[in-house]
């Protein structure tokens, strides 16, 4: 049940005895490494406490449509867009006939209404209720609209009556909240990228750096995302807002970045788009470094190597699926190539920075990749969103075969 991971799913409690299920329900859906909101309506309250359920989801639990404290912070708007899966469990037979009706008259009944997101109901009520011609018209009407129904289940039941309306149990519902979202690329998969450029001290106000910008790691990052993989964002410094979802380190120097990568290991699969500072200061100097007025002469830095990320990374023996960057301005394809070898690298993206329009700074970009039997495979110039999407699944179509 990969499949949940980082899914975000609101969970709304109705006002059944099988509302005691819905804690253990919770306790599935993290494990499965998903993120519960919960809405409990007024019914559910006389059967589980909030208490309860903020306890294992983690967050609060939203109670009450006009709520000032919500509504600065996650109402019932934000709800409904934050949402990947609505899921309704229990849901009683007074909630599906609202709910065909379209009433919106509490929070949960809103949030429906007002998602883009998948619903799905897990009904549960006594047997005749279930069989009763109006809650039978009520299913059938929501799942003509889309919604799904998980359930519900035969057997004994609260009052002693023996038949179907039971709320299906915590795992398969898990499993059946799971079966909504599809196998992507990526899901399941630990994905580390580093982005943007390092910054190497000469004192406490000067540096060396580049121009990298980061925004290539970033889409690759988003697209990581998009295609089911944690995500690990290591970042140099840049000014770029973090993608959703995503676990974002920053960094300064390559030592850093180094350190940080380390940290974030294990992974199945690296990214390393950076621009790393290849040297070096020697020696920082503790206070700013003044220029003499007396001579014209020039300042002497001596530098010193610094680590190669990407090819201690490459050389572990728990070695990820290792891509590495080569950002040229001539011989493109014999010096990624090259580096291809020497860090033993599964892939190597090569692109032309001496071209201003798929530079550093640029909004597009165009690349070749390159694997180990040389082959070269070329991507036309378009948005580094766009190649980001695209890379993202040769990238997996290569791992996943590997």
């Amino acid at each position: 049940m990969q499949r949940l991971y980082r899914k975000r799913i609101v969970l709304g409690v109705g006002g059944g005895i099988a509302a005691y299920k819905s804690a253990e329900l919770v306790r599935r859906l993290r494990d499965q490494g998903a993120e519960v909101r919960v809405v409990m309506t007024r019914g559910g309250r006389e059967f589980i406490t909030p208490l309860t359920l903020q306890a294992l989801s983690g967050h609060p639990v939203h109670l009450d449509l006009l709520d000032p404290a919500a509504e600065a912070a996650m109402g019932h708007i934000e709800l409904a867009k934050w949402a990947d899966l609505v899921l309704i469990a229990p849901a009683t037979a007074d909630i599906m006939a609202r709910l065909t009706q379209g009433v919106a008259d509490d929070l949960l009944s809103t949030l429906v209404l007002a998602t883009d997101a998948q619903v799905a109901l897990a009904p549960a009520m006594n047997q005749a209720m279930w069989r009763d011609d109006a809650t039978q018209a009520n299913a059938q009407a929501l799942q003509k609209r889309g919604y799904q129904l998980f359930g519900p289940a035969a057997g004994s039941q609260a009052c002693g009556d023996v038949g179907l309306g039971r709320m299906l149990e915590a795992d398969e519902l898990a499993q059946r909240a799971a079966d909504c979202f599809q196998w992507q690329a990526l899901t399941g998969k630990h994905v580390l990228i580093t982005a943007g450029p390092t910054q190497e001290n000469i004192d406490p106000v000067r540096y060396i750096t580049n121009h990298s910008s980061g925004k290539m790691g970033f889409a690759l990052a988003e697209a990581a995302v998009e295609a089911g993989a944690k995500v690990t964002l290591v970042t140099g410094p840049v000014h770029l807002p973090t993608p959703d979802r995503v676990n974002r380190i920053d960094v300064v120097s390559a030592r850093d970045m180094l350190a940080a990568c380390e940290a974030a290991m294990p992974c199945d699969l690296l990214i390393a788009s950076a621009a790393v500072a290849d040297y070096r200061p020697e020696v920082v100097a503790p206070h700013k470094m003044k220029k003499d007025p007396t001579t014209g002469e020039g300042l002497l830095l001596q530098l010193v190597r610094n680590p190669d990320i990407l090819a201690t990374i490459a050389g572990r023996e728990d070695r990820p699926f290792s891509v590495g960057f080569a950002a040229e301005t001539e011989n493109l394809l014999g010096y990624a190539a090259r580096k291809l070898k020497d860090k033993n690298l599964d892939l190597i993206v090569a692109n032309d920075v001496a071209n201003p329009t798929i530079g550093f700074n640029s909004e597009e970009n165009a690349i070749t990749v390159i694997d180990r039997e040389l082959q070269a495979s070329a991507f036309a110039q378009t948005s580094k969103s766009k190649i980001a999407r695209q890379l993202v699944a040769f990238i997996a179509e290569r791992l996943n075969r590997a």
